[in-house]
């Protein structure tokens, strides 16, 4: 079994041969994980700095002292792999967000889609967004991920579809193509753009400005996946074809 990750800030990460956890980390680590002295346990930044790590004392209810006996940078992901996901109505978000993570996503992009039916608006917005952040650091912890994915602000169209066309590449997942995702050649460097549409899916003006802009337009297979579930389906596809899920 691999060892527990556990984010710290990363000048505590350098500052010397110990590294001290406490709050809401330590916490977790000494009265969730009931780590104790002698165990292995990873720390990191959740920007590529690892310490592999041996506790030397586990103090209740937060405070973890671990000894450092390995750094390591792990190299940023090449192809580097972002998801723009309409925005599930209820707690799909969440689920979508935690997959996402899971599987390697580089970035998450929340999308204001013409069919949307969930609004972030005002505090209502902000909450949300805090939550998608929050499920992508638990998802990442309990990955062991090195770099965390990015979860950017809410975005228009207009916004999405200049990322469209400053990326290396685009696909958008939409179940009326008539071209299958495994199908495609994903660019082996650079940047690789998906995009989910919402429970009502995408709108014919939606298909055609992301086609206009450079998209790839694909399906994922006979069955008709919901948007929470979608985006991870598709990355795992990608992440295999690309050779990121070999390393």
């Amino acid at each position: 079994m691999s060892a527990p990750l556990f984010f710290v800030d990363r000048q505590d990460l350098l500052a010397g041969d110990r590294v001290i956890v406490s709050g809401a980390e330590g916490r977790h680590a000494v009265t969730v994980a009931r780590l104790q002295h002698g165990e292995r346990v990873d720390l990191g930044d959740g920007a590529g700095l690892l310490v592999a790590g041996q506790v030397i004392r586990a103090q209740a209810p937060d405070l973890l002292e671990v000894q450092v006996l390995e750094r390591i940078i792990a190299p940023d992901p090449d192809p580097r792999l972002v998801v723009v996901q309409a925005l599930p109505k209820g707690d799909r978000g969440e689920l979508a967000v935690e997959l996402l993570t899971e599987v390697g996503v580089d970035a998450i992009v929340p999308w204001a889609a013409a069919r949307s039916i969930a609004q972030w608006r005002g505090d209502r917005g902000e909450r949300s967004l805090h939550k998608w952040r929050d499920a992508a650091r638990a998802a990442g912890k309990q990955s062991r991920r090195a770099h965390l994915p990015v979860v950017s602000s809410l975005a228009t169209t207009g916004d999405v579809l200049r990322m469209v066309s400053s990326a290396t590449a685009t696909v958008v997942l939409h179940e009326e193509s008539t071209a299958a995702l495994t199908n495609w050649s994903p660019p082996a460097r650079g940047e690789i753009v998906v995009v989910v549409g919402p429970e009502g899916g995408l709108t014919a003006d939606e298909v055609s400005a992301f086609r206009e802009a450079g998209a790839e337009v694909r399906h994922l297979g006979p069955s008709v996946m919901r948007t929470s579930t979608a985006g991870a389906a598709a990355s795992a596809v990608l992440l295999a074809a690309t050779g990121r899920w070999s390393l």
